[in-house]
């Protein structure tokens, strides 16, 4: 009877310092970190934000082939041309939209002659001023540019309905400190031998209606035939 008496306090009590242990623990907090911007790219004088920064577009792009020629340096834009340092890069692509329509291709053009823009000019799309950065001469790449890079809510109808983003495969033929020189159109045909003189031209025909016609002779009239001569009777 005493050993249950002892082993019922003894199990009270057991359940009594785990019941305490329990009430006395303190409960696990969460600790929420704020990100703030960085202080090394926010001068002292703009006030701080919290927050982080998200990304509104960007342009994405996978190298299909690495070119083994010079890198493609950008342009240095200064206060003026002359004081600017352009780099002109010489591009044959192929333009789809994100349906697989294909609206422009280099290779299309007469001849599929490439083109040449200046690099970071804002001659081209935006998508196009940044998305040959750390490419090699003899490269080629695939752009995925989105329509705030492209031609924006407008689009380039027909061919680029609004809000339009865009996949370019892209071949960095050249980059040049100079800009192409114009073509000379063709001269045209020379004859065989210059020095000779010109033919001459042909004898034209008469023109009825303004030569003057050469007086004709009149046709003679018929010369009266000759009475017969009779005997005459004091011949007989």
């Amino acid at each position: 009877m005493n050993s249950k008496l002892f082993s019922i306090s003894l199990l009270a009590a057991l359940s009594t310092a785990a019941t305490a242990q329990t009430t006395t623990k303190k409960p696990a907090t969460t600790t929420v970190h704020h990100a703030t911007t960085s202080t090394s790219t926010t001068p002292p004088n703009i006030p701080k934000v919290v927050g982080v920064p998200k990304t509104i577009y960007a342009l994405r792009y996978v190298d299909t082939l690495v070119g083994t020629g010079p890198l493609a340096e950008p342009s240095v834009l200064g206060a003026s041309m002359a004081d600017s340092k352009i780099k002109w890069y010489t591009v044959k692509y192929t333009g789809w939209l994100t349906d697989g329509t294909k609206f422009d291709s280099s290779y299309d053009h007469a001849g599929g002659e490439p083109i040449t823009f200046p690099a970071g000019a804002h001659r081209v799309i935006p998508g196009w001023d940044t998305g040959f950065q750390g490419m090699h001469v003899g490269g080629k790449r695939r752009l995925f540019i989105p329509y705030q890079l492209a031609y924006g809510e407008a689009g380039r109808p027909p061919k680029i309905p609004a809000k339009s983003d865009l996949i370019f495969d892209i071949e960095l033929v050249s980059v040049s400190d100079q800009p192409p020189t114009p073509k000379t159109p063709p001269a045209p045909a020379q004859p065989a031998n210059p020095t000779a003189a010109p033919d001459k031209p042909a004898t034209p025909p008469a023109n009825p209606a303004t030569e003057t016609p050469k007086p004709t002779t009149p046709p003679q009239p018929a010369e009266a035939p000759k009475p017969e001569t009779t005997p005459h009777p004091q011949s007989l």
